[in-house]
């Protein structure tokens, strides 16, 4: 087990390493976040916006965000032709587990500045901040959990962002659609209760996928 934890770590902290040396990824994504939030701002303006519309354009734009950086996280390793020697030296579910851990991380560090940047623009109230945390965190597993294995499914594929979006996306759509539910409730003022269903739901989605991906990784591992 100890083994297991250090290789996990190991890598979570080499791609770290290179995330902060290139910043490739948080460049990219705080450039798209805050661009487009100022072209909401601009074309259509805060005042005209309910809840429900600013949790949904709010969520797009982290899904978006996502998708653009996530699927580099293996797609980086065969880019470099490091997957063979990292074949030899870890196995599948470390692999795994780091890759999950970092993306996690940094779908953390997309999504909070999509928040703060989001909301402090359009000057929008948060009446439930637990509520609102809760989504964040949870979506972010959910997001993490499903890109990381699809990300290895794509890693040695030729056109790997185009293929990587189109199977991604419906399987995100029904996470977002909770998410954007469970953030209305979040940030309207007038809004009763019954999100413990929607958060449930978006537990088992991110359980599912999650455990999903350790017992499938395996397989893809070998291959």
């Amino acid at each position: 087990m100890k083994n297991w934890i250090h290789s996990a770590l190991t890598i979570l902290k080499k791609d770290i390493h290179l995330e902060v040396r290139s910043r490739y990824a948080i460049n990219t994504v705080l450039v798209f976040v805050l661009t487009s939030t100022l072209v909401i701002l601009f074309a259509v303006g805060a005042e005209d916006l309910s809840s429900q519309v600013i949790s949904g354009l709010l969520w797009i734009i982290v899904l978006f965000a996502a998708l653009s950086t996530l699927a580099r996280s293996f797609v980086s390793e065969a880019e470099r032709g490091t997957m063979d020697l990292l074949r030899l030296h870890t196995r599948g579910n470390e692999v795994l587990a780091g890759k999950l851990i970092f993306n996690f991380l940094l779908t953390l560090v997309v999504t909070v500045p999509a928040f703060a940047v989001f909301f402090l623009l359009l000057g929008v109230q948060i009446h439930n901040f637990t509520l609102l945390l809760t989504s964040v965190i949870l979506g972010t597993a959910g997001l993490a959990g499903v890109s990381t294995l699809l990300g290895a499914l794509i890693s040695q594929a030729s056109r790997k962002g185009r293929i990587f979006s189109v199977i991604s996306l419906p399987l995100l759509v029904p996470l977002i659609l909770l998410l954007v539910r469970v953030t209305e409730a979040a940030i309207s003022a007038d809004h009763i209760g019954g999100t413990g269903e929607d958060i449930l739901a978006i537990i088992g989605f991110g359980g599912t996928t999650i455990t999903a991906s350790f017992i499938l990784f395996e397989y893809i591992w070998q291959d």
